[in-house]
Protein backbone atom coordinates (compact mmCIF):
# COMPACT_ATOMS: atom_id res chain seq x y z
CA UNK A 1 0.00 0.00 0.00
CA UNK A 2 2.78 2.39 0.99
CA UNK A 3 4.70 1.48 -2.17
CA UNK A 4 1.65 2.27 -4.33
CA UNK A 5 1.20 5.65 -2.66
CA UNK A 6 4.90 6.42 -3.18
CA UNK A 7 4.59 5.60 -6.88
CA UNK A 8 1.55 7.86 -7.21
CA UNK A 9 3.43 10.69 -5.48
CA UNK A 10 6.45 10.21 -7.74
CA UNK A 11 4.18 10.30 -10.81
CA UNK A 12 2.57 13.56 -9.62
CA UNK A 13 6.01 15.14 -9.13
CA UNK A 14 7.13 13.89 -12.54
CA UNK A 15 4.10 15.45 -14.22
CA UNK A 16 4.65 18.70 -12.31
CA UNK A 17 8.31 18.81 -13.38
CA UNK A 18 7.38 18.14 -17.03
CA UNK A 19 4.67 20.81 -16.85
CA UNK A 20 7.14 23.42 -15.53
CA UNK A 21 9.68 22.36 -18.18
CA UNK A 22 7.16 22.79 -21.02
CA UNK A 23 5.94 26.20 -19.84
CA UNK A 24 9.53 27.31 -19.26
CA UNK A 25 10.54 26.12 -22.71
CA UNK A 26 7.66 27.96 -24.36
CA UNK A 27 8.48 31.15 -22.46
CA UNK A 28 12.15 30.90 -23.44
CA UNK A 29 11.20 30.36 -27.09
CA UNK A 30 8.83 33.30 -27.16
CA UNK A 31 10.93 35.91 -25.40
CA UNK A 32 14.57 34.91 -25.85
CA UNK A 33 14.46 33.44 -29.36
CA UNK A 34 12.09 36.22 -30.49
CA UNK A 35 9.67 33.77 -32.14
CA UNK A 36 6.76 36.23 -32.12
CA UNK A 37 8.76 38.71 -34.17
CA UNK A 38 9.87 35.88 -36.46
CA UNK A 39 6.30 34.87 -37.25
CA UNK A 40 4.94 38.39 -37.64
CA UNK A 41 7.67 39.63 -40.00
CA UNK A 42 7.64 37.80 -43.33
CA UNK A 43 11.11 39.00 -44.39
CA UNK A 44 12.66 37.78 -41.15
CA UNK A 45 10.99 34.39 -41.60
CA UNK A 46 12.30 34.11 -45.17
CA UNK A 47 15.83 34.88 -44.00
CA UNK A 48 15.56 32.26 -41.28
CA UNK A 49 14.39 29.57 -43.72
CA UNK A 50 17.04 30.50 -46.31
CA UNK A 51 19.72 30.13 -43.64
CA UNK A 52 18.74 26.45 -43.25
CA UNK A 53 19.80 25.58 -46.80
CA UNK A 54 18.84 22.00 -47.67
CA UNK A 55 16.82 21.80 -44.44
CA UNK A 56 14.53 24.66 -45.46
CA UNK A 57 11.47 22.45 -46.01
CA UNK A 58 12.00 20.77 -42.62
CA UNK A 59 12.37 24.21 -41.06
CA UNK A 60 9.09 25.33 -42.61
CA UNK A 61 7.30 22.24 -41.27
CA UNK A 62 8.75 23.01 -37.82
CA UNK A 63 7.49 26.62 -38.02
CA UNK A 64 4.00 25.42 -38.95
CA UNK A 65 4.07 23.01 -36.00
CA UNK A 66 5.25 25.63 -33.52
CA UNK A 67 2.61 28.17 -34.56
CA UNK A 68 -0.07 25.63 -33.57
CA UNK A 69 1.54 24.72 -30.24
CA UNK A 70 2.13 28.36 -29.30
CA UNK A 71 -1.44 29.19 -30.26
CA UNK A 72 -1.46 33.05 -30.26
CA UNK A 73 0.96 33.13 -33.23
CA UNK A 74 -0.97 33.73 -36.51
CA UNK A 75 -1.01 30.66 -38.78
CA UNK A 76 -2.17 32.64 -41.83
CA UNK A 77 1.35 34.05 -42.21
CA UNK A 78 3.01 30.65 -42.46
CA UNK A 79 0.21 29.27 -44.66
CA UNK A 80 0.69 32.02 -47.26
CA UNK A 81 4.46 31.69 -46.96
CA UNK A 82 4.24 27.98 -47.78
CA UNK A 83 2.46 28.72 -51.05
CA UNK A 84 4.90 31.53 -51.83
CA UNK A 85 7.97 29.34 -51.32
CA UNK A 86 6.80 25.95 -52.57
CA UNK A 87 3.76 26.54 -54.79
CA UNK A 88 0.17 25.40 -54.34
CA UNK A 89 0.63 21.61 -54.13
CA UNK A 90 3.94 21.37 -52.25
CA UNK A 91 2.98 24.28 -50.01
CA UNK A 92 -0.30 22.58 -49.10
CA UNK A 93 1.44 19.25 -48.42
CA UNK A 94 4.20 20.77 -46.25
CA UNK A 95 1.74 22.98 -44.37
CA UNK A 96 -0.56 20.01 -43.73
CA UNK A 97 2.34 17.95 -42.35
CA UNK A 98 3.38 20.78 -40.03
CA UNK A 99 -0.17 21.54 -38.91
CA UNK A 100 -0.86 17.86 -38.22
CA UNK A 101 2.31 17.49 -36.13
CA UNK A 102 1.56 20.67 -34.18
CA UNK A 103 -2.08 19.67 -33.67
CA UNK A 104 -1.01 16.26 -32.37
CA UNK A 105 1.56 17.70 -29.95
CA UNK A 106 -0.91 20.28 -28.56
CA UNK A 107 -3.64 17.63 -28.24
CA UNK A 108 -1.22 15.22 -26.54
CA UNK A 109 0.02 17.87 -24.09
CA UNK A 110 -3.55 18.59 -22.99
CA UNK A 111 -4.39 14.88 -22.79
CA UNK A 112 -1.33 14.07 -20.65
CA UNK A 113 -1.20 17.15 -18.42
CA UNK A 114 -4.89 17.99 -18.36
CA UNK A 115 -6.70 21.23 -17.70
CA UNK A 116 -3.91 22.97 -15.72
CA UNK A 117 -1.74 23.11 -18.87
CA UNK A 118 -4.63 23.89 -21.24
CA UNK A 119 -5.70 26.83 -19.05
CA UNK A 120 -2.17 28.27 -19.23
CA UNK A 121 -2.42 28.49 -23.03
CA UNK A 122 -6.12 28.91 -23.84
CA UNK A 123 -7.58 32.27 -22.68
CA UNK A 124 -10.24 31.83 -19.96
CA UNK A 125 -12.96 33.41 -22.13
CA UNK A 126 -12.36 30.90 -24.95
CA UNK A 127 -12.11 27.98 -22.54
CA UNK A 128 -15.43 28.93 -20.97
CA UNK A 129 -17.10 29.64 -24.32
CA UNK A 130 -16.18 26.25 -25.77
CA UNK A 131 -16.41 24.23 -22.56
CA UNK A 132 -19.08 21.99 -24.13
CA UNK A 133 -16.35 20.47 -26.34
CA UNK A 134 -14.83 18.77 -23.29
CA UNK A 135 -18.05 16.82 -22.70
CA UNK A 136 -18.52 16.02 -26.38
CA UNK A 137 -17.90 12.88 -28.43
CA UNK A 138 -19.47 14.40 -31.55
CA UNK A 139 -17.03 13.59 -34.35
CA UNK A 140 -18.63 15.88 -36.95
CA UNK A 141 -18.12 18.73 -34.48
CA UNK A 142 -14.34 18.20 -34.69
CA UNK A 143 -14.40 18.54 -38.48
CA UNK A 144 -16.76 21.53 -38.44
CA UNK A 145 -14.82 23.59 -35.89
CA UNK A 146 -11.59 23.16 -37.86
CA UNK A 147 -13.32 23.88 -41.18
CA UNK A 148 -15.18 27.12 -40.41
CA UNK A 149 -13.03 30.29 -40.71
CA UNK A 150 -12.83 32.99 -38.07
CA UNK A 151 -12.71 30.75 -34.99
CA UNK A 152 -9.63 29.90 -32.86
CA UNK A 153 -8.61 26.53 -34.35
CA UNK A 154 -5.25 26.19 -32.59
CA UNK A 155 -6.87 26.60 -29.17
CA UNK A 156 -9.24 23.75 -30.07
CA UNK A 157 -6.25 21.38 -30.18
CA UNK A 158 -5.86 21.82 -26.42
CA UNK A 159 -9.60 21.80 -25.71
CA UNK A 160 -10.18 18.58 -27.68
CA UNK A 161 -7.27 17.06 -25.75
CA UNK A 162 -9.50 17.28 -22.67
CA UNK A 163 -12.44 15.60 -24.43
CA UNK A 164 -13.40 11.95 -24.97
CA UNK A 165 -12.54 12.07 -28.71
CA UNK A 166 -9.84 9.51 -29.56
CA UNK A 167 -6.44 10.63 -30.85
CA UNK A 168 -6.90 9.05 -34.30
CA UNK A 169 -10.42 10.47 -34.74
CA UNK A 170 -9.17 13.91 -33.76
CA UNK A 171 -6.15 13.82 -36.09
CA UNK A 172 -8.08 12.61 -39.14
CA UNK A 173 -11.01 15.02 -38.70
CA UNK A 174 -9.00 18.09 -37.68
CA UNK A 175 -6.61 17.59 -40.62
CA UNK A 176 -9.54 17.16 -43.03
CA UNK A 177 -11.23 20.23 -41.55
CA UNK A 178 -8.12 22.41 -41.94
CA UNK A 179 -7.41 21.27 -45.50
CA UNK A 180 -9.69 23.70 -47.38
CA UNK A 181 -8.27 26.70 -45.53
CA UNK A 182 -4.71 25.42 -46.04
CA UNK A 183 -5.29 25.12 -49.80
CA UNK A 184 -6.64 28.68 -49.95
CA UNK A 185 -3.67 30.10 -48.03
CA UNK A 186 -1.21 28.19 -50.24
CA UNK A 187 -3.04 29.49 -53.31
CA UNK A 188 -2.74 33.02 -51.94
CA UNK A 189 1.00 32.58 -51.51
CA UNK A 190 1.57 31.07 -54.95
CA UNK A 191 -0.55 33.77 -56.63
CA UNK A 192 1.44 36.44 -54.79
CA UNK A 193 4.72 35.00 -56.07
CA UNK A 194 3.30 34.74 -59.61
CA UNK A 195 2.13 38.38 -59.34
CA UNK A 196 -1.48 37.30 -59.86
CA UNK A 197 -2.69 39.97 -57.50
CA UNK A 198 -6.33 39.71 -58.59
CA UNK A 199 -6.38 36.10 -57.38
CA UNK A 200 -4.60 36.98 -54.14
CA UNK A 201 -7.09 39.73 -53.30
CA UNK A 202 -10.07 37.62 -54.40
CA UNK A 203 -9.06 34.84 -51.98
CA UNK A 204 -8.32 37.38 -49.25
CA UNK A 205 -11.76 38.96 -49.76
CA UNK A 206 -13.40 35.52 -49.64
CA UNK A 207 -11.57 34.74 -46.39
CA UNK A 208 -12.55 38.06 -44.83
CA UNK A 209 -16.18 37.65 -45.91
CA UNK A 210 -16.29 34.09 -44.54
CA UNK A 211 -14.77 35.25 -41.26
CA UNK A 212 -17.24 38.15 -41.05
CA UNK A 213 -20.18 35.79 -41.61
CA UNK A 214 -18.84 33.48 -38.91
CA UNK A 215 -18.70 36.44 -36.50
CA UNK A 216 -22.17 37.73 -37.48
CA UNK A 217 -23.78 34.32 -37.04
CA UNK A 218 -21.56 33.27 -34.15
CA UNK A 219 -24.47 32.82 -31.75
CA UNK A 220 -26.39 30.52 -34.10
CA UNK A 221 -23.26 28.58 -35.02
CA UNK A 222 -22.32 27.99 -31.39
CA UNK A 223 -25.85 26.80 -30.56
CA UNK A 224 -25.57 24.34 -33.45
CA UNK A 225 -22.14 23.25 -32.18
CA UNK A 226 -23.57 22.68 -28.71
CA UNK A 227 -26.38 20.54 -30.12
CA UNK A 228 -23.86 18.50 -32.11
CA UNK A 229 -21.71 18.09 -29.02
CA UNK A 230 -24.65 17.11 -26.83
CA UNK A 231 -25.83 14.61 -29.42
CA UNK A 232 -22.37 13.08 -29.66
CA UNK A 233 -22.02 12.88 -25.90
CA UNK A 234 -24.84 10.40 -25.69
CA UNK A 235 -23.35 8.13 -28.35
CA UNK A 236 -22.34 4.69 -27.10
Amino acid sequence: MAETEARKLNFVWLRLFAFVLIIGGMSFSLYHLDLVSLFVRKQKMLQFLDSLGAWRAAGFIALQSVQVIIAPIPGEVTGILGGYLYGLINGTVLSTIGLTIGSYVAFLLARVFGKPLAEKIVPPAIMKRFDYIVKSKGLFLVFLLFFIPGIPKDYFCYIFGLSAVSTMEYLVLSTAGRLFGTILLSLEGSSLKGEQYWMFWSIAAFGLASGALAVIFRGRLEKAFMRLGAGGATRE
